[in-house]
């Protein structure tokens, strides 16, 4: 056993030396058996279990009673082995450091004698390392092996496993005792690949994402020892990038592969597939595993076309409707969450629009065309048929899909493409224009115009585009027959307008 008592101040050192072996004076040998470390003994030795007769040359006389007060700092055996006391350990503990394992943790080292000598947590910075590879003290290394995330140990660790004879030339002495207080925050092995574990998988699972899909996705993401470096709950926002593109950290890209919309999981990513030994300044360490938990919103992909899916139809489903139809539906729309947006039964009436004309999202339109009176189905819009990457603030997301079920009420059939106006009746005047021409002053106004075409319509005559306040349709078609813009329709302008292709004639 050797032993470091403090036998000389004055030269700034402890005397080491093994005890029994006959290194020290007999007296010496006797007493500092059964010391502990940190006592403080006054021993007296006899001459003749000293230097007896002779002394020692100049410094201690023949036949001299030697006094010392000792105090012990450090005791050990060369049969010893690392000490391990495990403090701390999760119940869950499903992975323990391995040899070759890269590790994250805190310490704080002290002599045996409680002498403190550094700390990872005074530089607020974990001790990062591998493990079993030679880039620690043999002590340390074999003290690392076996823990568990979280786990909390003391590992005491022999001179000759440690700094040995020379010790590290600042703080730790020569043939000094170690001891370290660790925690362990992370670790990881470079073969590690991306670890999935399912939370909640909806069933149905009607889609999963692929490479060069547009996704939507909440997440926590956390260090190995819990610590939260980002949310979009935070944010209340969710985070929306492509998959498979290089926009997002590796280990991202992989574990957002064949997730189910609703789908909840928590993807465990190794540093060399997220943000590497650099980490984010002030956010995320370098060399730290992380972990995110996801929940997915929202999936699709740019080549998507609008989805629709029919769950009921009328047995008399003969007239279908189409662009310039004016038409009134019932809807709910939702997110693809499930998240509720807006429906028509909280007002207590139909929505009502023109197909085609713009009064709705292109994938609106396209969803309601070809549909009969009655019929029920849902309409899966995208978002680059819906409202965009933009939204509606406050109400749609954005890059949001959108998801309608519909039931066609009513169907009012519009007019040919093109035409604000149309004849339903083959009688008309021979000279057209002195009919409209009420005052007969060679030009028709306005006021003279609109009276004729609303007569026409209530007498079943004629019929305006539907879905369209009739005092600015028939402003437009006004519009259209006053060729210089001077506010009356001249005969010759009439004329002009009849000797054009009738296909496309209002009047």
């Amino acid at each position: 056993m050797i032993l470091s008592p403090s036998f000389s101040y004055d030269r700034g050192s402890t005397y080491d030396v093994f005890v029994g072996k006959g290194r020290l004076i007999a007296g010496m040998d006797k007493a500092l058996i059964g010391m502990c470390v940190n006592e403080r003994r006054f021993i007296k030795v006899p001459p003749h279990l000293a230097y007896g007769d002779e002394g020692m040359s100049d410094k201690i006389p023949p036949d001299a009673t030697l006094f010392f007060d000792v105090l012990m700092l450090d005791i050990w055996n060369p049969e010893d082995k690392v000490k391990i006391e495990v403090h701390y350990k999760p119940e869950n503990c499903s992975r323990i450091v391995q040899v070759s394992d890269f590790v994250r943790y805190h310490y704080n080292g002290t002599l045996l004698d409680g002498t403190f000598f550094d700390s990872s947590h005074t530089r607020q910075q974990t001790y990062d390392t591998y493990v079993g590879i030679g880039w620690l003290i043999p002590g340390m290394d074999e003290g690392l092996l076996g823990m568990c995330m979280g786990e909390k140990r003391t590992i005491t660790i022999p001179p000759f496993l440690g700094y040995g004879i020379r010790g590290d030339g600042k703080d730790i002495p020569s043939q000094a005792t170690l001891v370290f207080q660790v925690t362990l925050v992370d670790f990881h092995n470079p073969k590690d690949s991306v670890a999935i574990e399912q939370e909640f998988v909806p069933d149905p699972c009607l889609r999963k994402t692929k490479k060069g899909d547009f996704v939507r996705y909440h997440y926590n993401g956390t260090l190995m020892d819990g610590t939260l470096f980002d949310s979009s709950y935070s944010r209340n926002h969710t985070y929306n990038t492509y998959i498979g593109k290089g926009y997002i950290i590796a280990g991202m890209e992989e574990g957002l592969l064949d997730v189910c919309v609703g789908e909840k999981r928590t993807i465990i990513i190794p540093p060399h597939l997220g943000y590497g030994e650099e980490g984010i300044s002030g956010s995320i360490p370098g060399s730290a595993v992380l972990i995110f938990h996801i929940h997915m919103i929202d999936v699709h992909n740019p080549a998507d076309t609008i989805e629709i899916q029919t769950y009921h139809k009328p047995s008399n489903c003969t007239v279908l409707s189409k662009k310039g139809d004016y038409i009134k539906y019932h809807y709910n729309a939702t997110l693809m969450d499930g998240t509720k947006l807006d429906s028509t039964h909280n007002y207590g009436k139909t929505y009502n629009v023109v197909l085609g004309s713009g009064q709705v999202v292109i994938g609106m339109d396209m969803g309601l065309t070809n549909m009969c009176v009655e019929e029920k189905r849902t309409i899966i819009i995208p978002p680059h048929l819906g409202y965009g990457e933009s939204g509606i603030v406050g109400e749609v997301p954005g890059s949001a899909v959108l998801i309608f079920d519909v039931e066609l009420v009513e169907l009012v059939a519009g007019l040919p493409e093109g035409y604000m106006f149309v004849w339903t009746s083959s009688e008309l005047s021979p000279d057209l224009f002195q009919e409209i021409d009420k005052d007969e002053n060679k030009e028709i106004g306005l006021e003279e115009f609109s009276e004729y075409i609303l007569l026409q319509v209530e007498s079943g005559k004629g019929k305006l585009a539907p879905g369209f306040p009739p005092d600015k349709v028939i402003e437009n078609m006004f519009i259209t027959q006053d060729r210089n813009g001077d506010s009356k329709i001249s005969a010759d302008e009439f004329k002009l307008k009849e000797e054009e292709d009738t296909h496309h004639d209002e009047l």
